[in-house]
C-alpha cells in the first residue's frame, strides 16, 4: 500500500461531531454540547479590545493632555480646562450612535454673491438633526466637571444628578442623592458621567439604578479606568457601552485606580493647600491661621457696628420726623 493510500488517523470525538454537523448526519444531543460550552466560554473570554461595546481611545493629543491631567503640579483652574477639553473629545466619541433625521433642507446665505446666475445651482443644503431624546448622569461630585463639555455638545440634554459615596472598607456604594424626574422615563439614551472607574462598584450601582428608571440606553463616559473595573462592568452590564481615555491595570483593595488621576472632586474645586509652583502640598502655619481667624472676627464686629449704627441713625431720623410734625 502507498503511503498516500494510508488510512486515516482516529477522528476524535469533539472533531468527530464537528464534521458530521457539516455533513448533516444527526447526531444525540450529547454530542453538540462541547461546542455550545466553547463558543460561550469564548464570548464570555472577549478581551477589552475585542468587545464592540468598549471604545478605548487611541488619540495621541487625548494622551497628551491626560498626561498634563494626572500631573500633581497642574493647579485646579487648568484642571478643570484640561478635563473639559478631555470630555469634549470623548463626548464626540460617545454620540456617534445617536439617532437622527435626515433630510433637513437649510439655505446657506450666499454673502456677496446675491445671486446665482447658473438655474441648476442652489443655496440649498440637505442635512440632518439629532433627534433622540439624552440625559446627562453625572455622578457627584467629579461628573460635575464633565457636564458642561457635554452640554456644549448637546445643549438641550437633561441633566440629572445623581450622588454616590462609600464608607472606609465597604464595597458597596451608598447613594445620597437622586434628581431622576418621578414617572415615565423620557430620555432615549442616558450618558454617565464619571472621570475614573476604580472598582466599577459606583457605576454598575447607577447603571442599576438608570435600569429601573426605564431608560433603553445607557453610556458611560469617563477618563481614566482600570482594566479589572471595565471588565466588571462588562460582565455585569453587557449591553452597556463605555467609552474611555486610557486604561489603567492596576487597583488598590479599597477600590481606586493606580496611578488614575487622584481625588478628581478635590481637585476640580481646589480642596487643599498646594503650592503649585514646586508641586509640594504645604499646611498653613498656626500664626497664619490665628491671623486670619481674627481678621475674620474683626469684620464680623466692624459689620456688627455698621449695622447697630446704621439702624440707630435711622430710628433717629424717623423720631426727628415724628417731632417735626407735632
Amino acid at each position: 500500500m502507498s503511503p498516500s493510500a494510508a488510512p486515516n488517523p482516529p477522528i476524535d470525538s469533539q472533531e468527530g461531531a464537528s464534521l458530521a454537523q457539516v455533513n448533516g448526519d444527526c447526531k444525540p444531543k450529547a454530542k453538540e454540547e462541547p461546542s455550545l460550552t466553547s463558543s460561550s466560554s469564548t464570548k464570555t473570554s472577549l478581551s477589552l479590545e475585542e468587545n464592540p461595546k468598549i471604545h478605548i481611545s487611541s488619540h495621541p493629543v487625548l494622551f497628551h493632555k491626560i498626561t498634563s491631567l494626572r500631573s500633581e503640579k497642574t493647579p485646579p483652574g487648568t484642571f478643570r480646562s484640561l478635563l473639559r477639553q478631555i470630555t469634549y473629545h470623548l463626548g464626540y466619541e460617545a454620540t456617534k450612535e445617536l439617532s437622527v433625521r435626515n433630510g433637513l433642507r437649510v439655505m446657506v446665505p450666499l454673502g456677496k454673491e446675491d445671486h446665482v446666475e447658473d438655474e441648476d445651482l442652489e443655496n440649498c443644503s440637505v442635512g440632518v438633526k439629532i433627534v433622540s431624546r439624552v440625559a446627562m448622569i453625572p455622578i457627584l461630585r467629579s461628573g460635575l466637571g464633565m457636564t458642561d463639555a457635554m452640554l456644549e455638545l448637546l445643549p438641550n440634554a437633561a441633566v440629572h444628578h445623581i450622588g454616590m459615596y462609600r464608607m472606609p472598607g465597604a464595597q458597596v456604594p451608598i447613594q445620597y442623592f437622586n434628581r431622576l424626574p418621578r414617572g415615565k422615563c423620557r430620555s432615549d439614551v442616558a450618558y454617565v458621567l464619571d472621570p475614573v472607574v476604580g472598582s466599577a462598584a459606583t457605576v454598575i450601582a447607577v447603571v442599576s439604578i438608570l435600569k429601573k428608571w426605564g431608560v433603553h440606553k445607557i453610556h458611560v463616559i469617563t477618563v481614566v479606568a482600570s482594566k479589572t473595573g471595565l471588565e466588571l462592568l462588562a460582565k455585569t452590564h453587557p449591553e452597556v457601552s463605555v467609552t474611555v481615555g486610557m486604561v489603567d491595570k492596576q487597583v488598590t483593595a479599597s477600590g481606586i485606580v493606580l496611578p488614575g488621576l487622584g481625588d478628581v472632586g478635590d481637585r476640580l474645586f481646589g480642596l487643599g493647600n498646594h503650592d503649585f509652583e514646586d508641586g509640594t502640598a504645604t499646611e498653613p502655619s498656626p500664626i497664619a491661621v490665628a491671623a486670619v481667624a481674627y481678621s475674620v472676627a474683626s469684620a464680623c464686629s466692624d459689620d456688627s457696628q455698621r449695622s447697630t449704627k446704621r439702624k440707630r441713625s435711622a430710628s433717629l431720623e424717623l423720631e426727628m420726623e415724628h417731632n417735626a410734625k407735632f
